[in-house]
């Protein structure tokens, strides 16, 4: 039986963001003091994601009996996934120099010396400080930094060992299990006020930057998009149908949370409803708890389409003639700096800050041009999420653990 109307989770985001939007135009002065709301959600879904990572990451490596079949399936999603990673950034190179978003802007960063000592300071120190911060100083500091990374490395070495004691363990995994519950039953509490937060997100936009003020970077902004929206329908497209899932039918799978995604700016915070949708979409359970998080550190497919786009744009309104080679050579160092863009808000931005001080043939303080715009690129998150949901059902299908049957049930459903 269908919920009530005034009940219906969409409807509550849809009207909640259309008064924020009427918000924002009437009285943007307090329209921006809305701001908070949405904050606060993240923050609320933020204090409990990391937690949530490591249980699901540590469930689905210790719910393979098979110590080899767990160490293939994460073999085949790191293949997948490095692969993703090239094609993103391939495509969003290539949609900058198609679609040239910063030609004629004439941005002068000249004057963006603040900002480049403000991006110096986001930015790595190299490829040894990166991989060294990878390891966090005590077990629990992971958790209070909220490191993905770090959170990983402690669920993949504590799902391991756990997978190892056999039955001895099978209290202990029954015990993550059921707190993976209780956390889920947290997040659900949590999500009850996502159109609040929505409602926030919406009224600042509009009352804070409005459309003329950000006017000589909508160009960018649309360019983003079109390439998002090209990226997600041909390649993901054709992986689908590989794979034997079309991405339309999955992308309306998975409305709720992309509208979640939306309007909040964080795809984290529709981790724990991905989750539960890809196993009733028939995918294996053991593979997505496996998949789905470790994802969200290592397939970022828009953020990396927002890397190599956001490099480029600046060098083009900048007046900077980048070469073949140097596009190259942006190819190379965004394979690594985009490993550290989690999926949550602003991560993209450091990692770009990253990238040009590596680069350093853009001033890194021309990205502070972005950031009056940085909050309108959202489309970043949403082709993270599809993409990730589209990584599970390709290595379910990839391990031969994919219920096609029940996946036909629910697309049609």
């Amino acid at each position: 039986m269908k919920p009530p109307l005034h009940k219906n989770a969409f409807l509550q985001m849809v009207v909640a963001i259309a008064i924020g939007i009427a918000l924002g135009h009437a009285d943007p002065q307090l329209a921006v003091q809305m701001k908070p709301l949405s904050d606060g959600f993240v923050r609320l879904i933020g204090m409990l994601i990391g937690v949530v990572m490591f249980a699901l990451v540590v469930s689905g490596i210790a719910g393979m009996q098979d110590k080899m079949h767990a160490a293939k399936v994460g073999g085949k999603a790191i293949v997948y996934f490095e692969i993703m990673t090239f094609i993103s950034l391939g495509f969003g190179m290539l949609a900058a120099d198609l679609l040239q978003p910063g030609a004629g802007s004439k941005l002068d960063l000249s004057h963006v010396s603040d900002g480049a000592h403000y991006a110096a300071r986001l930015s790595t120190s190299g490829v040894t400080d990166f991989l060294l911060n990878i390891i966090p100083n005590s077990f629990f500091e992971a958790f209070t930094r909220n490191s993905s990374l770090q959170i990983l490395l402690l669920a993949v070495l504590f799902g391991v060992a756990l997978s190892r004691l056999g039955e001895r363990g099978r209290s202990l995994l029954n015990f993550i299990e059921a707190n993976l519950r209780i956390l889920f039953g947290m997040i659900n509490i949590i999500l009850k006020v996502a159109p609040l937060a929505a409602f926030g997100a919406m009224a600042y936009t509009i009352g804070r930057y409005g459309v003329a003020s950000v006017l000589p970077l909508l160009h960018f902004v649309g360019a983003i998009y079109i390439a998002s929206i090209a990226f997600v329908c041909v390649v993901m497209g054709l992986i689908a149908r590989v794979a034997g899932v079309n991405i339309f039918r999955l992308i309306a799978f998975i409305k709720e949370e992309l509208l979640l995604v939306f309007f909040t700016t964080s795809s984290m915070a529709a981790l724990p409803g991905l989750t539960e949708k890809m196993e009733r979409l028939g995918c294996s359970r053991a593979v997505v708890r496996l998949v789905l998080p470790t994802g969200y550190t290592f397939n970022l497919n828009g953020t990396n389409i927002y890397l190599t786009m956001a490099a480029l744009f600046l060098a083009q309104a900048g007046g900077i003639e980048v070469s073949l080679w140097q596009q190259l050579s942006l190819l190379a160092i965004c394979m690594l700096t985009s490993k550290g863009a989690t999926s949550v808000t602003g991560s993209g931005f450091i990692a770009l800050a990253a990238t040009l001080s590596t680069l350093q043939i853009v001033p890194v303080g021309g990205i502070v041009l972005l950031l009056g715009v940085e909050r309108l690129m959202k489309c970043r998150s949403l082709s993270n999420v599809i993409g990730n949901c589209l990584a599970c059902v390709v290595v379910c299908a990839w391990d031969k653990a994919l219920d096609r049957e029940r996946m036909a049930q629910a697309l049609r459903a």
